[in-house]
């Protein structure tokens, strides 16, 4: 008798397994510039979402930082300031990305300096694919692109 109702249940649960979908998001490009310790550093990518819903990247998170803010930059005049944003929506089957001069990541608080080829790892959380960990390449200071290879 247990043994019918527990294949109930799992035949009742199958169709909530099919729904679940796999993580729909991909990092590409992930880099960095050389910084110091105690200083602070950007951080520059490219997110796809292959999945039929917008999902979010909500925060970030990397050991070699105090923290990971999220940021938008504006012309203010003559002047660009940057701004904190609570979150980065990733568009359904579309992609965003973090670059200088718009959307970026800001390492604070270093805890060890960055630099020019080695990677640092971050952790990027969304709302709906969870955790995702990249490995920065470190470029040089005033970089504007990743260098390819």
């Amino acid at each position: 008798m247990i043994a019918r109702r527990l294949f109930a249940l799992a035949i009742l649960a199958m169709p909530a397994v099919a729904l679940a979908q796999p993580a729909s998001i991909t990092v590409e490009n992930p880099w960095t510039r050389a910084a110091g310790q105690g200083m602070q550093g950007g951080g520059f990518l490219t997110i796809r979402n292959t999945g039929t819903a917008e999902d979010r990247l909500v925060s970030a998170s990397s050991p070699i930082a105090a923290r990971v803010e999220l940021h938008t930059s504006l012309r203010d005049g003559d002047v660009m300031r940057m701004r904190p944003v609570e979150n980065v929506p990733v568009p359904a089957n579309g992609s965003v990305s973090l670059a200088p001069g718009g959307l970026h990541m800001m390492m604070i608080g270093l805890t060890r300096p960055m630099n020019v080829g080695e990677t640092v790892p971050v952790t990027l959380h969304f709302e709906r694919a969870g955790e995702v960990t990249v490995n920065m390449a470190v470029q040089a200071a005033g970089a504007r692109m990743p260098m390819r290879h």
